[in-house]
């Protein structure tokens, strides 16, 4: 193989390979679109046209795709733009990969490479970004392997219920119901994770809780995996009280959006408050996701992109 304008992957099944390209070699139109090269399929051979740069990078999300197609994963749209988004970071994607009771998460971002890293090597670790990054999926994949593991024997999920004050007496319903409603996304992240049945047998014997903020007081959270969503919501006090419940033994992860604040206005925001504070903090990490990590819908991204570009408020209209 030679680096250039001619470029090549040659793959040794040629069933894997229509695997990778898909129907009228769409995943391949997509990669060029997303890199700025020109794929041609010749047989089980993908010939490069580009730039030094971009066509070495077609070539890792090829070699990175049939790797995935051959392993029996289905190329889609997501995974050809993972693919590219990746293939200019460190190729450590496998040792990356969490292995959860449903699936296997690995990263689709070099964003999120860099967050599963912090992951793995730090006991606190704040994830800033907009929706659609995965702070709080990967959270939760993490929390699920460790668990899985025996690394942790719990799984502590919470969030400011901001909306109802914390107080939350005036809702219908008992108090499951009154705060299902603002941790229903923890839920979903479980779900995608464990079999429905496990879930429900974590929940009930307390090896998985998920509960909101105010009722982290007073507690000592040890052999624990814990996850603060949403936490640009919170005040400096809340903030405080729910750091210092870190036991023995623990991870936590702290993830918010600090453009999307729904505290009243004039309050200040504990997240923000807390990066301040804790900056150099030996055994904290910060992880900033940006548009460029966004894993959902492309008008997500382009969405993301657009308020960033009109200097989108701190706050949201109230």
């Amino acid at each position: 193989m030679s680096i250039g304008p001619h470029l090549a992957c040659e793959f040794d099944d040629n069933a894997v390979v229509q695997d990778l390209v898909g129907p009228q070699n769409r995943n391949l139109t997509r990669l060029e679109q997303r890199l700025g090269v020109v794929l041609n399929l010749h047989g089980n051979i993908v010939a490069i046209d580009g730039s030094d740069e971009q066509a070495v990078r077609a070539q890792t999300a090829l070699m990175t795709l049939y790797k995935r197609a051959a392993a029996g994963h289905v190329i889609d749209a997501g995974e050809v733009d993972a693919a590219a988004r990746l293939s200019g970071a460190p190729d450590d994607t496998d040792a990356l990969t969490l292995r959860t009771r449903k699936r296997h998460v690995a990263p689709r971002s070099a964003g999120q490479a860099a967050y599963l890293r912090a992951l793995a090597e730090n006991d606190l670790v704040f994830a800033l970004g907009p929706a659609g990054t995965g702070k709080t999926y990967l959270a939760v994949a993490k929390a699920v392997a460790m668990k899985l593991a025996g690394h942790v024997d719990r799984i502590i999920l919470s969030r400011p219920a901001v909306e109802a004050g914390e107080r939350l007496g005036f809702l219908p319903g008992d108090m499951r119901e009154k705060v299902d409603p603002y941790l229903r996304p923890l839920y979903d992240a479980l779900f995608d994770m464990m079999p429905g049945d496990q879930v429900a047998r974590n929940l009930e014997s307390g090896d998985i809780e998920v509960a909101p903020l105010a009722f982290m007081r007073g507690r000592t959270l040890s052999n624990a995996f814990v996850i603060l969503d949403e936490a640009q919501n919170t005040t400096p006090v809340q903030m405080k009280m729910f750091l210092t419940r870190l036991g023995e033994r623990s991870r936590m992860v702290v993830t918010g959006d600090l453009t999307q604040i729904d505290l009243p206005a004039g309050a200040k925001s504990g997240l923000e408050d807390a990066l301040r504070v804790l900056k150099g903090v030996k055994g904290v990490a910060r992880v900033s996701f940006t548009a460029a990590d966004v894993v959902r819908h492309d008008l997500v991204t382009r969405i993301v992109e657009a308020y960033d570009a009109a200097g989108a408020p701190a706050r949201k209209p109230r």
